[in-house]
């Protein structure tokens, strides 16, 4: 009997235990696992980015992990390109894909679409980056709101770059990015998607953190930044924004003492997560929200939601 075609999305903030509740599920429902976290997607940097181990990928296939080097720019446009073509490559053997990470954008991608914004010229961005320099956000705002008033509840007056994104978008298509948002379409039907994401209550985040990066520098962690400071990596490339690649750079320098790195790597990991959740609340209204620290509970609790 051929089985229902569904898709698992796991989410949660870091630390929260996605991948070990998504290797448990895989076993128990046939499933294979895809990432979902812009940062695991480093080939150079697996000790920092938490990457799944090679332990991990024996128990069960794991795809999209690893295979982008540092130095390549990367997109949520190619993310979308390649998940959903591995979808489909696990339906058709049977599998079910159990897409797992903490990227919501990549979440929000796959479940509503990605708006197809067309590329803008340089000199008009320039014109609208000038012009936004000149006018400060609140009377841009309000300029943007009487070339396209249908923006207005759609991004907030205090959102600089979005703001300068839909002058563009408009100056240039003549036509709102609120047109463009309702024509976008996802690549599958809502309904294929089972949605949870793990609720880890802020304490005990805080502890598996603590945790997660005394384990990081245990693994040799400075030695992987290190590798990666040799490789000079484009400033604007976004393996630069890995959570606490600076902070151990000051210290490879001489400028932080190890006990201030690990603890400013463990604070900037707090607030990462604590964005992640403000997202949550945001753009996960309708996903169900899991929790238990005993990971057969977890596992049970996950398995009630997407049967």
């Amino acid at each position: 009997m051929k089985q229902e075609k569904k898709v698992i999305l796991l989410a949660g903030p870091t630390a929260s235990g996605k991948s070990k509740l998504s290797i448990k599920l895989a076993k128990d429902i046939s499933g294979e696992i895809i990432n979902a976290d812009s940062m695991q997607i480093y080939k150079e940097i697996s000790i920092l980015t938490s990457r799944p181990n090679e332990q991990d990928e024996k128990i069960i296939k794991h795809h999209l992990y690893g295979f982008n080097s540092v130095k390549k720019k990367f997109s949520t446009g190619l993310w979308l390109k390649m998940v959903s073509k591995k979808i489909e490559e696990l339906w058709s053997i049977n599998k079910t894909p159990i897409v797992v990470g903490g990227s919501g954008l990549y979440f929000k991608a796959l479940t509503d679409g990605l708006v197809k914004i067309p590329d803008i010229p340089n000199d008009l961005k320039s014109e609208v980056r000038s012009l936004h320099k000149k006018l400060g956000q609140k009377i841009f705002f309000q300029k943007l709101i009487e070339i396209d008033p249908m923006v207005k509840n759609l991004i907030l007056p205090s959102d600089v770059q979005r703001s300068m994104r839909s002058y563009e978008v408009k100056k240039f298509t003549n036509k709102s990015l609120f047109e463009l948002i309702k024509e976008t379409k996802p690549n599958f039907e809502k309904r294929v998607f089972k949605k949870i994401f793990i609720n880890t209550p802020k304490e005990e985040l805080h502890k598996k953190i603590e945790k997660r990066v005394i384990q990081m520098f245990n693994d040799g962690v400075i030695e992987e930044v290190k590798n990666f400071f040799k490789m000079k990596v484009y400033k604007e490339l976004s393996a630069n924004k890995i959570i606490g690649i600076n902070e151990i750079k000051l210290h490879i320098k001489g400028k932080l003492t190890l006990d201030t790195t690990k603890n400013l790597v463990a604070l900037k990991t707090r607030q990462y997560a604590k964005r992640q959740f403000t997202w949550s609340r945001g753009h996960m209204k309708s996903w169900e929200m899991i929790y238990s620290s005993n990971i057969k509970d977890l596992f049970e609790k996950a398995i009630n939601k997407i049967s």
